[in-house]
């Protein structure tokens, strides 16, 4: 579940051909990978159109098509832009005729269309007889499946404005960044990855189940409340005391040995009867701005709720001091840096607060949320949660994480908030960060996709998410 980018797919290519890796074998791995794939979405009564280029990705097309044909399919062969222009695909189409297959002209009506026009190697926009094609295709009902990445979309980004409309694509060795971006990824329908018999490395990845059942563990018997962390919630004002309430949910589902919540003195008489499980730190932001932090807390979360910046900065410097890990999210997150210090520093924002944080517009952010978030999170030296659809969490190291879980229904005011407790309970509790704060931002998407099982997206409530964390967890505790 690796991402690559245009560039490291050629590099990647070139160094097994150094290695002497047959680059003829490797096509036609990737035509076989892709004919087990297909043969599982089609009957052979289809009438199946493969529309090859003259590019690497065309011959993936001409293999797909001798192996469809070859075991019975009813597939036809159409080289939209002319014969290949590759070595290793001539060489393939050669072969094709030579097993006495014929190339045919683009007639009547199909049953399924498959894109292997253009790959990693192209930009948009689409032009000539290429777009033609992508049209008469998009124009048509019939299942529509895209080898590596549909035609009229960069690997890289997500500026796309007329592209093939996939239904499903098979990625060839890993994902490409544009299959997580908005503005190219509704192309691409549901997406899998194929292998190809090349070594997996990447720095890029998707996080997956198998992920999370290797690094969330059953807690053991012998287990106090000071083994799982004691947490620090900076939350919730007069005008917003529910963001305590859900980021102060969050964490506690989630694990956190204690919590304590600093907060307004109203906001703490709303939220004892609910959250009876919690300490409470009256005027909490006014005393951590000025040096009161409590004595044995692991980790700080600030942000949710908070309304005075002024007194927010100011609890924000003296945290900055400390050796916490620090969670911050909305009402503390603005243009600022962060000096290099022992504790980790998590940002939590969405694009329109990454937005004012970096000056860059928000559609260009969700254009290219790998590079930008990336880009951030090594010149502050912090995590990077970029949220939205396909969460991004960038590593100062350079790694990047893609989140798959979660639906439309974490569009709703309050979500952030759960997750941001959720994130203080998993880096006060767990030892290793990094799939401490994949496996939160996996189990905020999860349990919004366990609600939507029975009911409508739509009703979905940022305290539901709370809710079903137990039950998400529980399938995963080894």
């Amino acid at each position: 579940m690796y991402i690559f980018t245009g560039d490291e797919i050629k590099k990647i290519d070139q160094t097994a051909q150094n290695s002497g890796m047959d680059m003829y074998t490797l096509m036609e791995n990737a035509g076989k990978a892709l004919y087990e794939a297909v043969s599982d979405l089609v009957t052979r009564e289809s009438r199946i159109l493969v529309m090859a280029g003259k590019g690497n990705n065309g011959g993936d097309g001409i293999v797909l098509s001798r192996y469809l044909q070859q075991n019975g399919f009813h597939c036809e062969l159409t080289l939209s832009a002319g014969k290949p222009g590759t070595e290793t695909a001539c060489k393939h189409f050669t072969y094709y005729k030579v097993c006495g297959l014929k190339v045919s002209e683009r007639e009547g009506k199909y049953d399924v269309i498959i894109d292997a026009l253009l790959g990693v190697g192209t930009s948009p926009p689409l032009r000539g007889k290429i777009a033609q094609e992508v049209r008469w295709a998009n124009s048509q009902q019939a299942l529509k499946i895209a080898v590596d990445l549909p035609s009229g979309v960069s690997a890289d980004h997500g500026e796309t404005d007329e592209a093939f409309q996939a239904e499903f694509t098979f990625c060839l060795h890993g994902f490409k960044p544009s299959a997580f971006f908005e503005g190219s990824t509704d192309f691409f329908g549901v997406t899998r990855v194929l292998s190809i018999g090349l070594p997996q490395q990447s720095k890029w990845q998707v996080w997956t189940e198998e992920n999370v059942r290797s690094t969330f563990h059953k807690r053991f018997a012998g287990a106090h409340k000071g083994t799982f962390g004691t947490g620090l919630l900076l939350a919730g004002s007069d005008e917003m005391p529910g963001s305590a309430l859900l980021a102060g949910k969050g964490a506690l589902k989630s694990g956190i040995g204690k919590l304590t919540i600093g907060t307004s003195r109203f906001v703490s008489g709303i939220l004892a009867g609910q959250l009876p499980e919690a300490m409470y730190k009256h005027d909490g932001l006014e005393a951590v701005g000025e040096g009161d932090v409590p004595k044995g807390i692991k980790a700080c979360a600030i942000g949710p709720g908070l309304a005075d910046a002024g007194k927010t900065d100011m609890a924000l410097q003296h945290l900055m001091n400390t050796d916490l890990h620090l969670v911050i999210d909305a009402g503390a997150l603005k243009k600022r840096t962060y000096p290099k210090r022992k504790g980790l520093v998590i940002l939590t924002p969405h694009p329109g607060e990454f937005s004012r944080m970096t000056g860059v517009p928000a559609s260009d952010i969700q254009k290219n949320r790998f590079q930008y978030a990336l880009a951030y999170a090594q010149e502050q030296n912090a995590i990077v949660i970029l949220k939205g659809r396909y969460t991004v969490l960038a590593f100062p190291d350079g790694s990047l994480i893609v989140n798959p879980t979660g639906n439309a229904g974490l569009a709703k005011g309050g979500t952030g908030d759960t997750l941001t407790g959720m994130l203080l309970a998993f880096v006060s509790s767990e030892k290793d960060v990094k799939p401490a704060v994949a496996n939160a931002v996996y189990f905020h998407g999860a349990s919004a996709d366990l609600w939507e099982q029975t009911n409508a997206e739509r009703g979905l409530l940022a305290s539901d998410v709370s809710e079903h964390l137990p039950l998400v967890m529980k399938s995963f505790e080894q």
